[in-house]
């Protein structure tokens, strides 16, 4: 992966505020070219920092209104085991791993609290999970 310079960064970020933003309005922001904007996204998507554009929806409405991240605890040599039962899982939206006491951060969303229960009954379930705890998400402040 390349690294990244200070205009990669400022691009990255005016297009995380609105995928859909111009090239011409993206280069007057950053006081570049309209060229330089074109060829630094184009070498962004070619090295694969940039892996696509997505719509973001306002989180009051949201169809999945429960959102919330389960920090697990994995015993010993499961984690594969663990991961791959996860990933079957259509409420994980996404899930990393990590260090210190937990193993791993699974970010969920459900449409409500009935679901919410039984998705943390069926991970809590998964051979190989040691320990869990869960914290409902209220409201973005940052995305």
């Amino acid at each position: 992966m390349q690294s990244l310079d200070d205009l990669d960064r400022r691009l990255i970020s005016a297009l995380r505020e609105n995928g859909r933003e111009p090239v011409a309005s993206l280069a007057r922001l950053l006081d570049v070219s309209r060229a330089t904007v074109n060829s630094r996204l184009e070498r962004l998507m070619a090295s694969g920092t940039v892996v696509g554009f997505s719509v973001r929806v306002r989180d009051e409405t949201d169809p999945l209104a429960i959102r919330a991240i389960s920090l697990l605890e994995v015993q010993g040599q499961a984690t594969k085991h663990v991961i791959r039962e996860l990933k079957g899982l259509p409420e994980i939206r996404a899930l990393h791993t990590t260090n210190g006491a937990w193993d791993l951060v699974a970010e969920l969303g459900m449409e409500n609290l009935a679901e919410f229960d039984q998705v943390l009954g069926t991970i809590r379930s998964i051979k190989g999970i040691e320990n869990s705890e869960t914290s409902l998400l209220l409201s973005s402040v940052l995305r």
